[in-house]
């Protein structure tokens, strides 16, 4: 029977020897030492370091280019071990931040979908073997991941920190619930009253109740009316098969209704504390309060790319991706309706919440009680599941409700 893994094997990390910043790396340099360090996704063509006096043993250069290839094998020569970008493709080896909807967007403008940095991508991805890439292409697509692990455990340590795993809370359900409908305006409603709860909102970035949730975190600063007013304006494209219009349609809620950087006068709980105050001050947490976080993959790319959320952890693999996800989503999970993806989903949270696999679960939340009990009777599959699991009766986790703020409740314990 599988036992939890050790607390330190669960536990999120900070690295000290990774360098994913230009300033870093040349507050390091300016040492003379780069003993040990790994050096991650820079651009050292530009504005080139003079490295020739410099200790290089064991250091790791990841994904960086270089003046010449001169300077990569004189670095070898001394010790050091280089991994460069491999040429030929559209996407970064070591990528040492998220991606951002303007990133996933770009070239959206001059060309339309077909010339955006995401299509763009998943049209490489097809062509050299999807989920079966070759050997060249797989390696690249493991490095690209890899530094999206890494940037996630980046961009969520002052979250973290500050709030804890409990305050990470995933949104999931069926992504061709179309824009405008009642499950995408409940799932919008949603996702704002958890942002304004202090809830890190976190989803596959999908369309669909996915895009709903990660619309309402991006608009939570912002008084009600204006999430109704930006759902009103997406429902002219419901439909995202009809990729240019979809896209486009974000693109102007986006314009239109960008996140307010302060609190609007009665648009959020008042009892906010100073420290968040402060927080959200500073800039530093600031795509969290507005949009949350999503988490999808190019094994999807025919579906266009969800742009409300702040931070998108985009990877190539559909396993990683998914166990991120549920990995990450410690302060409960709520299961909009859905089908076969989503019952996937709930079962593969259940497991770990069965076995304890990442410590302790929040609630599971089911929206629509009677989808969820006649249509597809998942309760009666997941209460007696979790009720023999190993770490005692955890079948109380299990909660329906056709009443998103019981839902906030749930979660919150508001």
């Amino acid at each position: 029977m599988p036992t939890p893994p050790p607390a330190d094997v669960i536990e999120p990390h900070t690295w000290t020897d990774e360098i994913e910043t230009r300033a870093e790396f040349d507050r390091r340099l300016a040492t003379g030492d780069l003993t040990g360090l790994t050096v991650q996704g820079l651009r050292l063509d530009l504005d080139p370091p003079d490295l020739t006096g410099v200790t290089v043993a064991g250091t790791l250069f990841v994904g960086c280019r270089f003046a010449s290839r001169e300077v990569g094998a004189d670095l070898v020569r001394r010790g050091a071990n280089v991994v460069p970008p491999f040429s030929g493709l559209p996407y970064p080896t070591q990528p040492s931040h998220l991606y951002t909807p303007e990133d996933l967007a770009a070239g959206f403008a001059e060309g339309g979908f077909a010339d955006m940095y995401d299509t763009r991508v998943y049209a490489h991805f097809r062509a050299h073997g999807g989920a079966l890439p070759d050997v060249r292409e797989a390696l690249g697509q493991r490095l690209h991941d890899h530094g999206v692990d890494n940037a996630l455990a980046d961009a969520t340590r002052a979250w973290l920190a500050t709030h804890g795993p409990q305050s990470v809370v995933g949104v999931m359900g069926g992504h061709a619930v179309p824009r405008g409908s009642t499950s995408y305006r409940m799932a919008a409603v949603l996702g704002r009253e958890l942002a304004r709860a202090d809830r890190l909102v976190v989803t596959g970035g999908g369309p669909g109740v996915m895009e709903a949730a990660n619309l309402g975190a991006y608009l939570a600063l912002r008084p009600d009316g204006d999430l109704d007013a930006a759902i009103d304006l997406l429902a002219e494209a419901p439909d995202f098969t009809d990729h240019d219009r979809y896209t486009s349609a974000a693109l102007r809620v986006r314009k239109l209704f960008g996140p307010a950087l302060q609190p609007p006068a009665g648009g959020e709980p008042a009892d906010r504390s100073r420290a968040d105050s402060a927080i959200l001050a500073t800039g530093e947490l600031d795509w969290a309060r507005s949009g949350g976080l999503a988490i999808p993959t190019w094994l999807y790319g025919h579906e266009p790319a969800n742009l409300f959320a702040g931070r998108i952890a985009k990877y190539f693999s559909n396993a990683i991706r998914e166990d991120t996800i549920l990995r990450l989503a410690r302060g409960g999970i709520v299961f909009a309706p859905g089908r076969a993806g989503t019952v996937q989903e709930v079962f593969q949270a259940a497991t770990k919440t069965y076995y304890c696999t990442d410590g302790a679960s929040g609630a599971y939340v089911f929206l629509d009680r009677a989808y969820w009990t006649r249509e597809l009777a998942v309760e009666s599959l997941l209460r007696p599941l979790l009720a023999a699991s190993p770490f005692g009766d955890l079948s109380s986790t299990v909660h329906l409700t056709d009443d998103v703020h019981e839902a906030v409740r749930l979660l919150t314990g508001a």
